[in-house]
């Protein structure tokens, strides 16, 4: 199920088990801060994702969708590898 979150964007529901001690843990955490688990989840979820850096994202396609380095011409693809320190930049 789709909702909206603001600014417009599409927002997706998922549900998730979390073990006991872990919720048990982040709900202390979220009172503290007056917040909901909710929250404090989506929150910390939003933050992570923002953190990921252009050449983690770029390694994990590679390693899963190789057939969109077809799409980079060799020079493109070395270029973009010597920028972010991939392959054999490293």
């Amino acid at each position: 199920m789709n909702t909206m979150v603001s600014g417009g964007e599409t927002a997706h529901r998922k549900l998730i088990d979390i073990p006991e001690n872990v919720f048990r843990t982040l709900s202390v955490k979220a009172a503290a801060m007056g917040t909901s688990l909710k929250k404090l989840i989506e929150e910390i979820l939003i933050r992570e994702a923002e953190e990921m850096d252009d050449a983690e994202v770029y390694k994990y396609l590679v390693a899963s969708r190789p057939e969109g380095k077809v799409m980079l011409s060799e020079k493109e693809q070395d270029e973009f590898e010597r920028k972010m320190g991939l392959g054999k930049y490293r």
